[in-house]
């Protein structure tokens, strides 16, 4: 949580899990749905755990979505996700 839980709500914040990884030219594209990312703060502490998974090359928010999407080298393994994710201080979601 970022710390401003009392005005963003991020302390309620979940993640929902739809990664649906695609084969992109250059490795793999997967989308994870956030339902309560309404903190630019929150997104930051996620995208920033996220890319530290190996292989990882590129992670964007969207906070207005409720999106994020990884950038791979190879498609990620969904539990790994949910770890680094839990770490971060958030939950997936099935």
């Amino acid at each position: 949580m970022c710390g401003n839980e009392a005005s963003c709500g991020c302390g309620t914040i979940t993640i929902d899990s739809a990664p649906a990884a695609q084969g992109t030219g250059s490795g793999a594209r997967s989308t994870y749905q956030v339902s309560g990312m309404t903190c630019g703060g929150c997104a930051k502490k996620v995208t920033g755990h996220v890319s530290e998974i190996a292989g990882v090359t590129d992670v964007q928010a969207d906070v207005a979505a409720g999106t994020i999407t990884v950038l791979s080298e190879n498609p990620l393994d969904t539990a790994e996700v949910r770890a680094v994710v839990q770490r971060a201080g958030y939950q997936l979601v099935d």
